[in-house]
């Protein structure tokens, strides 16, 4: 899965109905009406992982690191898949000691870096084959993965204002599923974790959030979308957000079909 998979002339969709999240009547909001009272959304923050994508992953299985150590002898590292795995997760919850953050996030393509150098059996560019070891291993360990229609109508609601993603992801793999599954041209722009080295449900990510779409003074107008009462709705209520759960929003706009 690659940027090969996307037409150059790629543009989202757009819906061509009258509901969107600027034109629905409060009104007919239901029990959702009080997130659209006092001022019309401005901004849309969606999370990725069970909110567009729906994504099944087995990271502790040993099939997947004896698929990735087959794939690394290759490319001259030599590892046994039992070392492999115990070496990955013992280099994460050590990198995640070490960070000052609250809810810190490592970069799998240092980790697998650092795993390739200590295990080549010839010269290699440890940078690179850090990158692509973390994609093989992401590839290994999927088990299920595609978008949720409803949440692509949901985002074809959102005509003509600000979108974006923020995801506890890592940007190696992340952002080529986002591409693969035709969403990334949706938004314009997407935070991954692996980004900035802490995750949701940290403010920082969302007021940065609300800075680049230039709504940090509104953030009453702005709604975050996701399927976490931790990562995506508490953290908006705390700015003064709005702020939806998926299941919530699909059943607001009778999505669920």
């Amino acid at each position: 899965m690659g940027e090969e998979n996307i037409p150059e002339n790629y543009e989202p969709n757009t819906w061509k109905g009258e509901v969107t999240f600027l034109s629905h009547p409060a009104e007919e909001a239901g029990e959702g009406e009080e997130v659209f009272e006092s001022c019309q959304v401005k901004g849309v923050i969606f999370d990725c992982y069970q909110t567009l994508i729906d994504i099944e992953t087995d990271e502790h299985s040993i099939e997947t690191y004896e698929a990735v150590g087959r794939w690394l002898a290759y490319q001259g590292v030599r590892i046994e898949p039992e070392k492999l795995k115990d070496s990955y997760m013992l280099k994460v919850r050590e990198r995640m000691d070490e960070s000052q953050e609250i809810y810190p996030e490592v970069r799998v393509e240092e980790i697998f870096a650092d795993i390739c150098r200590e295990n080549s059996v010839w010269k290699i560019n440890e940078k690179l084959l850090g990158m692509d070891t973390a994609r093989v291993f992401r590839a290994a360990s999927i088990r299920k993965l595609r978008p949720f229609p409803q949440s692509i109508k949901l985002i074809e609601h959102c005509i003509n204002i600000p979108k974006c993603v923020i995801s506890n992801g890592q940007r190696v793999f992340s952002e080529l599923e986002l591409r693969f599954l035709g969403l990334y041209n949706y938004f314009d722009f997407v935070i991954f974790s692996s980004d900035v080295g802490y995750k949701k449900p940290d403010l920082r990510l969302f007021m940065t959030a609300l800075k680049r779409m230039g709504l940090e003074l509104e953030p009453k107008c702005v709604m975050s979308i996701g399927d976490s009462y931790e990562n995506e709705i508490l953290p908006a209520k705390k700015l003064g957000m709005r702020s939806m759960h998926i299941e919530e929003a699909w059943d607001f706009y009778g999505l669920r079909d």
